[in-house]
């Protein structure tokens, strides 16, 4: 008859708790603390004749290991491995030259933040083949990882129902504990997106409310969370609405929701990422019926960090320029909706749309080439919305090395080079329509006073074209930029208002000679 273990966790029922050999369970925590005390409830939940070993990685696990004389297994097996991912690799090996695995509980305990640097193929790599293993050596393997920011690995590890049966994490919310399984699967069936709150009681988890074992339904479909500046200081609007001072208080609570509405503010260019990445969690975690909308009460985003906000999962982007009423009847507009675009399990893979070319300035001729080159290639960019490229030619009395001491680009990815007596930009992410605008923000002077002619390319494959002719240009032609001396200060004093280049006036003190008043 094939064992059946259960995990640590007090008052829940079999089918949240049940874990027969021949498979592998995944349980993520917030602290170390909690880790620890998880392994010790699970040992102390099997009976007294389990066969229980546990392996614990970069920590003595007779400093953490605590065996009760009233339940559990009489002995459990102990290993320790270093804290470094590649003894993961070796640790089927290493335990089977000292048991037979055949019934047996394993019980891994990794390290605090382990796991957050490891190749994301490895990892995978590495979850098929112990899978295989438990099935052929008719074991249990829990594998229980600590870190204080496992959202990213519990996105991945969301898609990988072939080779592990249960995913679940353990959050720390202050006066209880949440228990988040993402999906369950024994003896008794599969469950999925449950939530339930779990007490500390004389140091050990209970289910907080044993009346509630049923599947969670979805009825905070009217629900609106949204941060306090969404609605421009105005009280919520009705008994539906929940307000929050901060993007992480609602995202926190977010995470607790099924398909109600999550309305983010952004007021600054910097908070992108990690907006983003909150995004990503909820609709990887929290499934299609959520409504996520970012509202922008500033002048903040650019449409390459429009368009990873809406790659991340949220549902509409509303732009600073929509009043309130508009606002309010967009998220309207969005209810009962289903959210089913694809959301890639790995933010990395989104994140890099946002700077595939992290070059900002002036580019040898030849690198020019081949960084634009290679942004036309990426598969993971819009087509047709990868930039502009404009070559410029100086006016008759200007050479195009002094044309390029006037090109100040600011952003990552904005580039230029000279060559053929042309500069050449390539700005990524502009519009064709935005082109002036990025122009006059480059320069400080009209480009019609510096450059008398001008050739625009925005589309993939007239860019690809020039680039073959730009290609062809031999390297004698290419022309090296004017020497910067050390003393070197620029020659206008000006700032961008935003509209055009203006001169900041610089203060001037008149000093007396040979005692002479000033006056005189």
């Amino acid at each position: 008859m094939n064992s059946i273990f259960s995990i640590g966790i007090q008052s829940l029922w079999d089918e949240l708790r049940h874990m027969p050999v021949g498979g592998v369970w995944w349980v993520n925590t917030d602290r170390n603390e909690d880790a620890i005390r998880l392994v010790n409830q699970t040992i102390a939940a099997q009976d007294k004749d389990a066969r229980v070993a546990v392996i614990s990685m970069g920590e003595e696990p007779k400093n953490i290991i605590e065996l009760e004389s009233d339940r559990g297994p009489q002995a459990v097996k102990l290993f320790t491995m270093p804290a470094k991912t590649d003894g993961l690799y070796f640790m089927t090996r290493d335990v089977q030259c000292s048991i037979d695995p055949d019934h047996y509980l394993l019980i891994l305990k990794c390290s605090n933040n382990a796991l957050q640097n490891i190749p994301v193929e490895k990892l995978l790599h590495w979850l098929e083949k112990i899978n295989k293993w438990a099935k052929f050596q008719n074991c249990t393997l829990l594998v229980i990882n600590p870190g204080s920011n496992n959202d990213k690995l519990v996105s991945l590890l969301m898609s990988q129902y072939r080779s592990l049966s249960g995913l679940a994490s353990i959050h720390d919310q202050a006066d209880s504990y949440l228990y988040d399984v993402a999906f369950w699967c024994n003896e008794k069936g599969v469950s999925a997106r449950q939530q339930l709150t779990l007490k500390l009681i004389e140091g050990e988890w209970h289910l907080a409310r044993l009346e509630e074992t049923v599947v969670q339904p979805r009825s905070d479909e009217k629900r609106i969370l949204s941060h306090l500046a969404v609605l421009e200081v105005a009280p919520a609007l009705s008994e539906n609405w929940s307000l929050f001072e901060t993007n992480e208080a609602l995202f926190h609570e977010a995470r607790t929701t099924q398909a109600a509405t999550i309305v983010f503010s952004l007021t600054q260019n910097n908070q992108i990422e990690t907006l983003a990445r909150q995004i990503h969690t909820l609709r990887r975690q929290r499934g299609s019926a959520l409504k996520i909308v970012v509202r922008e009460n500033n002048t903040s985003l650019r449409a390459t960090d429009e368009r990873l906000l809406l790659g991340c999962g949220a549902n509409m982007v509303i732009p600073w320029n929509a009043p309130l009423s508009r606002c309010l009847t967009l998220l309207e507009s969005i209810q009962g909706q289903q959210f089913n675009r694809h959301v890639p399990e790995d933010i990395s893979t989104l994140l890099s749309m946002t700077q595939p070319m992290k070059l900002r300035g002036y580019q040898k001729w030849d690198t020019f080439c081949d960084a634009v080159g290679n942004m036309m290639n990426n598969t993971l960019l819009p087509a047709d919305g990868k930039g502009v490229m404009v070559a410029l030619r100086p006016v008759p009395g200007i050479r195009v090395e002094q044309a390029l001491t006037l090109c100040r680009p600011n952003r990552t990815g904005d580039i230029m080079t000279i060559g053929g007596n042309r500069l050449v930009l390539f700005l990524s992410f502009c519009r064709i329509n935005d082109l002036d605008t990025a122009l006059n923000h480059i320069f400080p002077l009209p480009t019609g006073d510096i450059f008398s002619n001008r050739m625009t390319w925005f589309e993939d494959n007239l860019i690809a074209a020039e680039l073959v002719q730009m290609r062809t240009l031999e390297p004698e032609h290419w022309v090296k930029p004017l020497p910067m001396t050390s003393n070197f200060k620029p020659v206008l004093n000006a700032k961008h208002d935003g509209h055009v280049w203006r001169r900041v006036p610089e203060p001037l003190r008149l000093l007396p000679e040979n005692g002479e008043n000033a006056s005189s």
